[in-house]
């Protein structure tokens, strides 16, 4: 992919761009960048992929995020700054899926379809939000090595009796991904994490259509956290992969990357 720097009103962005056609921004999961998307770069043959490191994280300049909403904003920022004016494709993990859904909330002229991977549509608990308080203060005094032991194991599947060497091969990119963002914008998106809305209501009322997909064995939104938002949301279909747990990008690859492209195929003639 085209890696450049973009400048939005406020901040920058490092920012991967491949193909052409239809825009399909990729919005990354927490504490990770733009990388976690290099298996989807094949989707470039048939839509134009726009794939940011969102403020604060990967090579992206600046401070971390003051909130999700802000992250909305400048995802779209970013399309005015490309000049995409056609209605584009958000894809979000994790995050990234609670970025997409405020996108959808915020700037509904400017959504095409979403597709909601390993996310929820649920404010965080009071519980989740101390924890999330809690590890925020653990990373200002130990670094990001506590992010990335808390995380780690529980972002991909269950290995078994031992990882395979693509198993393993994941787990350390994650461990890289994570060691590379700064404990302040790691601190910073915890907080603005754990202050996110409930988006229910909004996504009851969101119109463009929608492709849910989960891990089989995700252990931080469960599948049933998809079962919810497919009932809730109007025109939307549920993807279960089997084997997979928090990260289905990285984990099935193949399996998603087909998914993602049998929607887009499907989605109906752009207006005008």
């Amino acid at each position: 992919m085209l890696a450049h720097q973009v400048a939005l009103p406020d901040t920058t962005l490092a920012v991967r761009t491949r193909g052409s056609g239809m825009p399909v921004v990729l919005l990354h999961a927490f504490p990770l960048d733009g990388r976690m998307w290099a298996a989807q770069e094949p989707l470039a043959d048939q839509v134009r992929l726009i794939v940011p490191d969102m403020r604060g994280f990967g090579g992206s300049r600046g401070p971390g995020p003051a909130s999700v909403e802000q992250l909305a904003d400048d995802a779209v920022a970013l399309l005015d700054a490309l000049h995409v004016r056609e209605p584009a494709v958000f894809c979000g993990c994790s995050m990234g899926g609670y970025v997409a859904q405020h996108v959808a909330a915020r700037h509904a002229d400017r959504v095409r379809a979403v597709v909601l991977v390993d996310t929820k549509l649920e404010a965080d608990t009071p519980e989740a939000r101390a924890a999330r308080a809690d590890l925020a203060g653990q990373v200002e005094r130990l670094g990001q090595e506590v992010v990335a032991a808390a995380m780690v194991p529980r972002l991909l599947a269950p290995p078994g009796p031992a990882p395979t060497p693509r198993q393993a091969e994941i787990a350390a990119s994650l461990r890289t991904m994570i060691h590379g963002q700064p404990v302040a914008t790691i601190q910073a998106a915890l907080a603005a994490l754990a202050a996110r809305p409930d988006m229910t209501d909004a996504m009851r009322r969101l119109r463009s259509p929608a492709l849910l997909v989960v891990g089989e064995h995700d252990a931080i939104t469960p599948p049933d956290c998809l079962r919810r938002a497919e009932g809730i949301m109007p025109v939307a279909r549920l993807v279960i992969v089997p084997s997979a747990g928090h990260l289905v990008p990285l984990e099935s690859p193949d399996v998603f990357n087909a998914a993602v492209a049998a929607f887009l195929r499907e989605l109906p003639a752009r207006p005008g």
